[in-house]
């Protein structure tokens, strides 16, 4: 029976994306709301990640851009007085919110009733004591710990549970101070270190080596249960599950061992009382059959996203049902249709979910992969074989690998070492293991990697070797090239295989390869994920290509109304929920204007990879020889390249080369602006300035280019994927050691350098066109100076602090290069701008990641506009009117350092942040201050360290000083900003650098005892000394969660804002109310 009192629902989300919390929980919530809408109940969603599908037109009945904490929930829920509230849909930040207001009873004084699981059941699962108490009472082990207050207990713990066992810091962030120990040796040395963190250290058993395996369950309020999906790690235990390469179903179980985790799962969720899904995770020792629970979500997390995705179960939809009073027999199962949410699914496929790490971003950062989580997204390959899924999966991560094998050679020293300490790329140094002959069982012992998996990796080597033997591609037999393709080889891997790159190009040969297999007759069929292995026929257009199978699941029907849309792959680092939101917006639009929608992506936390987000979903690689097979099988009338980020734009010239339809602008004007040396050519002969560059070959060229335009410069190698992509230099010893890193410069890869413009604003331009004119537009400025990459820059939209002359010139110039290059759809340009001067740094033909902020404070639907220009369908040009309203929008970068441990959080042209939140208010000062708390910025109490770099960015920094003053806050500063401060007669408390022993206060020492609320340190330059001194600092306030900022012009503009404006006066409004 559903609870008829509740008309009015409020949704809490996740905010910003960050790691360990990303995109799936925009999924779960988009899905959560959609229940409530098809209920006819009100939503009203509090989220200030702007740039997510759930925050859009159409999705919740109100949404709140503010942040997710309990003071501005509450303020929320006395305004719209809802009668229940969701607290399972956006992670931890949801959950932890929730609890806080059920605690202080401010549930309880707006009436306001908790949908589903209740929150003393969300407590006994967190709270680890309490956690296994309950399970205590059915008998249900779990790992046991014991918390010590000195050594000699560490000592006696350690010795009656039995090494090995793992020793944790208590209320220590990100897995400080914690570590394996075999002998009571290593536990004296861990055990100090951990003391050093903490007044507690945990002793627990360790379980490295045993499996880890999880279910997904779903309980209603009648008590029934049934489990969705299993899973089971890759890797053994010791690496985070966000951490490691997932196979659903899991593949080394025997049949009893499955059924006896399965009934213990169902078992534990009745006892402590789950309504909607959760996970419960297992270490499980193959050998006894011994388990161990290791926890329980009371929430949707990272899995179930993975696990509604490889099911075709969509586990959020029914728990938001199952919250408001449905029970399981009530409800169908959204996907097949006709069939009931009781169903258990079962799999005819095997699915591998592989995490996406962007290490190499950070500076200094641990590459160990552990307890604590630091991937920033990850991908869903669906296979008929094991082999065919990770292969699938290793090229979806878009780390630059082809499959398992045939990648660019790993140089590596110790095989072993490598082998045993788990990084990001442990899995191809199995591969060259297998190369040099080490046997399973070695692998085994070093890895612990069950012997399963390492046979299925072997077969793959033994294909290779078999390819390898064939003398060429016109002795290739049809039946090996079958077997290679159904175990997931490329038409590429093949080519090298074969040995084809030593005559010709490696494209042509790709080429040659996709040709032959075509005239054998060895194409790949769709097949639909068919959740119940075809017991009742599914609906579902959900697909995937394979080489097992005979026939096609679905008919094509050839009549040019299909229009592909590319969607945008892994998240990472510059590429993320933006970019997804883009593909849904063309989507609706496609549909909408009564075409067939085909979306082709295989990230399982999107929006866009959803049953019914389009006609068509094809869960499979975004590679041209993928892409290819689907459009030979689709014919569409066109594809969109220009939703997606950078991926589907890099397949532009070679999907234009087979003669493929691209809608919008076309490919070879893509490539102009893609090009370093045609783009500058153009704006050079349209009379456009542009900071000076030349692209160099040779250490002489860069020295005479030095000579002429002097220091800093900004370096970037041409085509460098995803490794060292840019950097400024300052002087020789850096710009020296750069290029070093940067690779050997040569004719082949030259590497742009150009003039580094200081104090200088950046301005960015979002716009629509249609055949070269501009028909929507949006100008926004960033806060920071140029240097700061714009995906980390805080963005005021519109732009505030412009000349009008300014404002005039950048409308002319864009005008000018869109008609040059004929754009038709999205499209996106950045500006420098000093006095009055303003030079172009270069144009995307593409969505840009800031599209969904400045559509949403337009409120204007770039994408939509573009998605009809593409289409060639009539669009009318908003009125100018349109482009002037009475509010700002600040967009602000969330930063996940606390994850990476050792890297340094110091910002620059390379982006290091990993989400953003988009806020509005009446003017700059309240939207910032918004801002800022969403990304976990906290208004100090009372003392501010200041160390504040160059002489520039000590006077940029004087007035905010003097504001604190006047607030009466105190300041701490290090000796040159001490110095300065004292001289322009702002009081203040000299502290002393890490390199200065002996003398005291020690800032550092001033921020372990916590009498610090926020930090702003300023690099003078790239130094060694000032990095370490300066890194000390920056690392220790992020380690002990102290607020830091980097940038002056930030710095400032936060202290004014939290200066004049108090958090009570910040109005309290909707999305809608801003007009």
């Amino acid at each position: 029976m559903v609870d008829s009192n509740i008309k009015k629902v409020l949704l809490l989300g996740s905010g910003a994306l960050k790691i360990g919390e990303a995109g799936e929980f925009d999924y779960s919530g988009s899905q959560a709301l959609k229940a409530l809408r098809e209920e006819g109940i009100k939503s009203v969603l509090i989220n200030p990640n702007i740039a997510t599908v759930q925050t859009s037109e159409g999705v919740a009945d109100q949404i709140y851009f503010l942040p997710v904490t309990p003071y501005f929930v509450e303020k929320v829920i006395e305004k719209e007085r809802p009668q229940g509230i969701l607290l399972a849909f956006g992670g931890q930040t949801a959950l932890n919110c929730g609890v806080e207001l059920y605690k202080s009873g401010v549930l309880e004084k707006y009436g306001v009733k908790v949908l589903g699981t209740p929150v003393q059941a969300i407590i006994d699962t967190e709270d680890r004591e309490l956690f296994v108490e309950k399970l205590d009472e059915i008998d249900v082990k779990t790992i046991k710990s014991q918390a010590c207050e000195n050594i000699e207990d560490a000592r006696k713990a350690a010795k009656e549970l039995g090494y090995p066992v793992i020793i944790r810091a208590a209320y220590a962030l990100g897995g400080l101070g914690s570590g394996f120990c075999d002998n009571e040796e290593e536990l004296d040395r861990i055990a100090e270190k951990a003391f050093a963190f903490s007044p507690q250290v945990l002793v627990e058993k360790s379980l490295k080596g045993w499996k880890e395996i999880e279910y997904e369950v779903v309980r209603d309020r009648y008590d029934n249960c049934i489990t969705v999906c299993n899973m089971e790690n890759f890797d053994p235990l010791g690496i985070h599950t966000g951490e490691s390469i997932v196979i659903a179903p899991s593949q080394t179980l025997t049949n009893s061992e499955y059924h006896k985790l399965r009934a213990l799962s169902i078992k534990i969720i009745r006892h402590i009382g789950i309504v909607g899904e959760c996970n419960v995770q297992y270490a499980f020792d193959p050998q006894s059959e011994d388990y161990r629970v290791i926890e329980v979500n009371a929430r949707l997390s990272r899995s179930s996203a993975l696990a509604s995705k490889a099911t075709g179960y969509p586990l959020a939809f029914v728990a938001a049902k199952l919250g408001l009073g449905y029970g399981l027999f009530e409800l169908k199962n959204s996907v097949t249709k006709t069939t009931s949410a009781f169903f258990e699914p079962a799999l005819d496929y095997v699915v591998c979910k592989i995490p996406r790490w962007d290490l190499g971003k950070f500076r200094g950062v641990d590459r160990e992969l552990g307890s604590s989580m630091k991937s920033v997204g990850e991908v869903m390959a669906i296979g008929r074989t094991f082999e065919e899924a990770i292969q699938k999966g290793l090229r979806m991560i878009g780390q630059g690998m082809h499959g398992f094998i045939e990648n660019k050679e790993l140089v590596i020293e110790d095989i072993d070492r490598a082998l045993k300490e788990p990084t990001d790329k442990r899995i191809f140094i199995i591969a060259k293991a297998m190369a040099q002959g080490y046997t399973i069982d070695q692998i085994h012992d070093l890895t612990k990697i069950d012997k399963w998996f390492l046979q299925k990796l072997k077969n793959i080597c033994d294909i290779d070797n078999r390819l390898h033997q064939c003398a060429n591609i016109n002795v290739l037999e049809a039946d090996l090239l079958r077997e290679a393709k159904i175990y997931g080889f490329t038409d590429f891997q093949v080519a090298r295989a074969l040995g084809m790159e030593k005559e010709m190009d490696i494209e042509d040969a790709t080429l040659a390869v996709r040709a032959k297999r075509k005239q054998m007759g060895i194409l790949p069929v769709v097949k639909q994920i068919d959740t119940l292995a075809a017991e009742y026929p599914a609906q579902t257009n959900y697909l995937y290509l394979t080489y097992s199978g005979v026939a096609h699941d679905i008919t094509f029907e050839s009549d040019k109304r299909s229009i592909v849309v590319l969607g945008s792959g892994a998240y990472r680092i510059g590429s993320s929920v933006e970019f997804d939101w883009c593909g849904v917006q063309a989507l609706n639009t496609i549909r909408k204007e009564g075409y067939r929608s085909v979306m082709i992506n295989y990230n399982p936390e999107t929006v866009s990879t959803d049953y019914d987000m389009c006609d068509r979903l094809y869960f499979d690689e975004l590679t041209f020889e993928r892409v290819m097979d689907i459009l030979d099988l689709e014919c569409p009338k066109g594809v969109v390249v220009s939703t997606g980020g950078q991926i589907p734009n890099n397949l532009a010239m070679k999907l234009d080369a087979q003669r493929v339809p691209i809608l919008g602008t076309q490919a070879k004007y893509i490539d102009n602006a893609e090009d370093r040396d045609k783009f500058s050519a153009m704006l050079d002969r349209i009379g456009v300035d542009q900071p000076e560059w030349s692209a160099l070959t040779s250490m002489e060229d860069v020295q005479v280019f030095i000579d002429r335009v002097g220091f800093p410069v900004l370096v970037r190698p041409s085509y460098v994927l995803s490794g060292a992509a840019m950097n400024v230099c300052s002087n020789q010893d850096e710009l020296e050691r750069f290029l070093k890193l940067a690779a050997n410069v040569s004719k082949k890869h030259p590497v742009v350098i150009s003039k580094f413009m200081q104090n200088t604003k950046e301005v960015e331009m979002d716009a629509v066109a249609r055949n070269g004119e501009i028909i929507a537009y949006a100008i926004s400025e960033h806060i920071e100076f140029a240097g700061v990459h714009s995906g980390d820059a805080t963005i005021q939209f519109p732009a505030q602090k412009l000349y009008v002359e300014t404002v005039r010139r950048i409308k002319k110039i864009s005008a000018q290069i869109a008609k040059e290059l004929n754009i038709s759809g999205p499209f996106n340009i950045q500006y420098l701008a000093r006095d009055n001067e303003i030079k172009v740094i270069e144009c995307n033909l593409r969505a840009s990641r800031s599209f969904p902020f400045v559509s949403k404070v337009l409120k204007i639907n770039l994408i939509e506009l573009a998605t009809k220009v593409m289409l060639g369908l009539p669009v009318e040009k908003p009125h100018k009117s349109f482009f002037d309203f009475d509010y700002v929008g600040i967009k602000a970068s969330q930063f996940s350092f606390n994850r990476l441990q050792k890297a340094d959080p110091v910002l620059g042209v390379d982006m290091s942040s990993t989400g953003e939140v988009g806020c509005l208010g009446d003017d700059v000062n309240t939207a910032l201050l918004k801002a800022m708390l969403s990304v976990g910025h906290r208004i100090p109490k009372k003392s501010i360290l200041l160390s504040t770099g160059t002489a520039k960015d000590k006077a940029a920094m004087l007035d905010a000083a003097r504001t604190l003053i006047e607030h009466g806050y105190e300041l701490y500063a290090t000796g040159g900003t001490s110095r300065y401060l004292t001289e322009n007669g702002i009081e203040n408390t000299t502290v002393y650098w890490p390199s200065q022993e002996g003398q005291h206060p020690q800032a550092l020492e001033l921020l372990h005892q916590h009498k610090i609320d926020m930090v702003v340190n300023i690099p003078k330059d790239l130094t060694a000394g000032e990095l370490t001194n300066g890194y000390k600092i920056r690392r220790a306030s992020v380690d002990l969660n102290v607020p830091l900022i980097t940038n002056s012009r930030l710095a400032a503009a936060f202290i004014h804002a939290f200066c004049t404006v108090k958090v009570e006066d910040l109005a309290i409004k909707s999305w809608s109310e801003y007009k």
